[in-house]
């Protein structure tokens, strides 16, 4: 079954609904006025370091998918000699983490964060604009699942975007993957065994490992029971 997954190519979308509830007032005014200021277009995906006035040297971070907000918003702050960009496609999440950074009233005119920036689109597009090996970090937090087995193609875990990522980041740099659905589980694990661009190099298993940031996702997980695992992946040197 999984080999047979693998060799279906992936859908032109990986998600479904853009949005899941109706939108506030604030929240329509923060996509409409603030979001145009805070994102990073796709002319200037080619040549991230000068989207953020930064020297060529300056690491980058991506997350792909950070649902509310409060991982990407945690990690860019512990990081603050980093630039970080945080992708997603839901507008309740961009919402959610707009409305973290930008005070009420100030939707027209509030400065984007310095040294954060949002991609409001499929992440596998920004992959496509990147340069390569210019990334120094990943994260990959708690994914939709797809758990049934025809979906299998939905996910984000593939050989397509393993490539993708592969080219994207630089030797060395860090994937970290969270999950706690026992299908993606399994499935990470089953997936990153069966390719040769990563190497796992550490795991966690219900314990959230040190410099990791919470999420709302995993707050859940535990108060239903549920165990999150935590992989650590490096992208291996090239040859």
């Amino acid at each position: 079954m999984l080999i047979k997954s693998l060799c279906k190519p992936q859908p032109d979308k990986l998600y479904g609904r853009p949005r899941i509830y109706s939108l506030r007032p604030r929240q329509q005014r923060l996509l409409h006025e603030a979001l145009p200021r805070f994102r990073l277009t796709a002319d200037q995906a080619t040549t991230p370091h000068r989207a953020f006035n930064a020297a060529p040297t300056t690491r980058i971070f991506l997350e792909i998918g950070f649902g509310g907000g409060e991982h990407a918003l945690a990690q860019s702050e512990a990081h603050p000699d980093c630039l970080y960009i945080a992708s997603e496609v839901f507008e309740n999440g961009l919402c959610s983490l707009l409305s973290r950074l930008v005070p009420e009233g100030q939707e027209a005119g509030a400065p984007p964060p310095d040294r954060l920036r949002l991609w409001p689109e499929d992440a596998r597009l920004l992959l496509r604009a990147l340069p390569d090996a210019c990334l120094d970090r990943v994260y990959l937090m708690f994914p939709d699942p797809w758990p049934k087995a025809r979906h299998a193609k939905r996910r984000f875990i593939h050989p397509d975007n393993i490539a993708l990522l592969a080219r994207t980041m630089r030797p060395g740099a860090e994937w970290r993957i969270a999950s706690d659905h026992p299908v993606y589980q399994e499935w990470v694990q089953d997936v990153m065994a069966s390719q040769t661009a990563f190497k796992r190099i550490a795991f966690a298993e219900g314990e959230r490992p040190d410099g990791w940031s919470a999420t709302r996702y995993e707050s859940k997980a535990l108060r239903e029971g549920r165990v999150p695992f935590y992989w650590t992946y490096q992208r291996c040197e090239t040859t």
